[in-house]
């Protein structure tokens, strides 16, 4: 279940009210109530992304906790007209926290959460609600796979043909119909915590970082 979303003073008065100290009123602290982060290109692509040639589009998330469920708005700005995109919350980024690029095997768990289509002047927007923050996980015990967590967000070209002019041949999977083209742009994870900005609760676990649901 969604954990309420309260303020750290309010926590503190009614741990007064009820005759316990400010220390066990700290002792848990209040969930974000929102948090923003930017997503970032996979540099091969930029010049088939890019609506005014030598400048990189960019790509905003915002989401704010629910009670029930969160909401994420994504605006993306500087891209080509007619552009048209698949987003998704992904397990694993290809980046590092400095932009370095990083060999991986796959994305890991992907749910496909909105489709993206930029407008006649280079921008787009879409906004959805869902399980985002420190929860969002997927897993299936028909193959063994155990509550696995995607806090990155991601999204891919809808047709690959528009990323040919970059080098990309084939598809993959990243549509509704699997033939989708190449990564756009995705998340870094946090250089303390190697995890993705959807986690926004982390605390360490012997030598490595989980997120607190």
């Amino acid at each position: 279940m969604r954990k309420l979303v309260l303020r750290s003073a309010l926590a503190l008065a009614i741990a007064a009210t009820a005759g316990l100290g400010a220390n066990a009123a700290l002792a848990s602290p209040a969930k974000v109530p929102s948090t923003t982060f930017s997503l970032f290109p996979n540099a091969v692509n930029i010049p088939c992304l890019a609506k005014t040639p030598g400048k990189t589009p960019t790509a905003k998330a915002t989401v704010t906790r629910g009670s029930l469920n969160d909401t994420l708005t994504l605006k993306l700005a500087g891209f080509k007209p007619g552009l048209a995109f698949d987003m998704f919350t992904v397990q694993n980024t290809n980046q590092s926290a400095t932009g370095t690029p990083v060999t991986i095997p796959n994305f890991g768990m992907a749910w496909y959460q909105s489709d993206i289509e930029i407008g006649s002047k280079g921008t787009g927007s879409v906004t959805i609600k869902t399980i985002l923050l420190d929860q969002i996980f997927g897993f299936d015990p028909a193959v063994g796979l155990a509550p696995t967590n995607t806090f990155h967000v991601g999204f891919w070209f809808n047709n690959p043909t528009n990323a040919a002019g970059c080098g990309f041949t084939g598809t993959t999977p990243f549509n509704g119909e699997h033939t989708a083209g190449p990564l756009a742009f995705i998340t870094r994870p946090n250089a303390a915590t190697n995890l993705g900005p959807l986690c926004t609760d982390p605390h360490k676990v012997g030598t490595t970082f989980v997120c607190n649901p």
